[in-house]
């Protein structure tokens, strides 16, 4: 991708590529490009490091920096940046689990009681769906899980209406999952949001 973000347009850009062993240099590789697309200049010169709090951040020689977020499952690395604030991104390969146990151990109480009732096919996935919702909100407010972010209310998966939908208690945040395949679920949340947020797949 070599566009840059659209004035007045509040945009998330996901990236995604597959690494056969060290996932590290291919998630360099994607930060830079990210920095190179929506920084305005060439990937040799985006700098990646992390900051005091772990997270990655993308910047150039004249102090730019590129809100970016980072995860990865099974060889696959996701990148998404936002020039617009703080976004956080998450991915988990779809797969076999105590769905309605897991929820009423880990979640709130309204969520585990809303999974119960869905459809017993669809539970892993609505339950991964909030899972991953979690992380991508955690990594977009900064404080990860911590301090109850599995308890945090999340906007029921799925359903009518923009593809990011804001959270029950906070509605400057919003997170949904755009289309990422048949075996894995994708989450992107943005923080600090005043309209609409697009998300473009790379």
């Amino acid at each position: 991708m070599n566009q840059l973000a659209v004035p007045g347009r509040d945009t998330v850009y996901v990236w995604t590529g597959r690494a056969a062993g060290d996932q590290r240099e291919l998630t360099r590789r994607l930060l830079r490009r990210a920095g190179g697309a929506l920084l305005d200049r060439a990937e040799a010169e985006i700098g990646v490091r992390r900051t005091p709090g772990g997270r990655p951040e993308v910047y150039v020689p004249d102090g730019r920096t590129l809100p970016v977020s980072v995860s990865h499952v099974d060889g696959l690395v996701v990148v998404a940046a936002r020039p617009g604030g703080p976004v956080g991104v998450d991915v988990e390969r779809r797969r076999t689990l105590p769905a309605v146990a897991l929820a009423e151990r880990w979640y709130h109480p309204a969520e585990a009681a809303w999974l119960r009732a869905r459809d017993g096919a669809g539970r892993e996935l609505d339950f991964l769906r909030l899972w991953t919702a979690k992380e991508a909100v955690g990594k977009a407010l900064g404080d990860g899980l911590r301090d109850g972010g599995l308890l945090r209310r999340m906007p029921p998966p799925g359903g009518p209406g923009e593809l990011l939908r804001p959270l029950p208690d906070r509605p400057g945040v919003r997170v949904g999952h755009p289309e990422a395949g048949r075996d894995l679920v994708l989450a992107v949340a943005v923080a600090g949001v005043a309209g609409q947020v697009e998300v473009l797949l790379a």
